[in-house]
């Protein structure tokens, strides 16, 4: 894990101690240190983006309550001997369509609706490949996430680029672009499952 990544993880979990301790302490002495311990870990996500930590703290308040790691759902589409990536918009890298899951939904759900959303393709998840956790793959995610990656048959559709996407393409394990933080160690590990090589991934998979 990177230094920066390195950050993000310390200050995610001061924030989920954080919540937790706000959400069952059973005085005020306590649940005043948990407040501090919060504005300990927005102040060290501010200091890595250079901005106020009131906005952090406003985020932290909005969305990111929870106090057990998020869980992300991407999702897996081969063609012969090729997988269906996307471009991100945010840093120009490929990765899996996939995204955060949704209240309400089910993973698979998740990674068939991302797939939607990014490459314009409907399909249906046929098979659980793996889980990755974000901490072991070096993915650049603010706070402790697992990767619930999907087997997806597409229906036909041709892939278009979606609102988060600027491109959509088919690539070889030999051929691949540069890959975003965490999908440079998943999609190889994706190919080797699709192959045989592996009947399956998670954190005690081995190589």
């Amino acid at each position: 894990m990177s230094a920066e990544g390195d950050l993000y993880a310390v200050a995610d979990e001061l924030r989920a101690i954080a919540n937790l301790g706000i959400r069952y302490s059973t005085n005020d002495y306590d649940r005043e240190r948990y407040e501090r311990t919060l504005a300990l870990s927005a102040r060290v996500v501010a200091a890595l983006e250079a901005r106020p930590a009131d906005e952090v703290m406003r985020t932290y308040r909005d969305n990111m309550s929870h106090i057990s790691p998020l869980c992300g759902a991407d999702a897996a589409v081969f063609a012969d001997d090729r997988i269906l990536l996307i471009r991100r918009e945010d840093n120009g890298l490929w990765a899996m369509p996939g995204g955060l899951v949704e209240v309400g939904e089910t993973l698979a759900d998740a990674a068939e609706r991302e797939l939607w959303e990014e490459a314009g393709i409907r399909g249906q998840a046929v098979r659980l490949l793996g889980v990755w956790d974000s901490r072991m793959v070096g993915s650049l995610v603010k706070a402790h996430l697992f990767h619930f990656c999907f087997q997806v048959e597409a229906f036909g559709t041709e892939p278009v680029a979606g609102p988060e996407t600027t491109s959509v393409g088919l690539f070889r394990e030999d051929d691949l672009p540069p890959l975003a933080p965490g999908h440079d160690t998943v999609v190889p590990s994706v190919f080797r499952i699709h192959r045989g090589e592996l009947p399956h991934w998670f954190d005690r998979s081995g190589g």
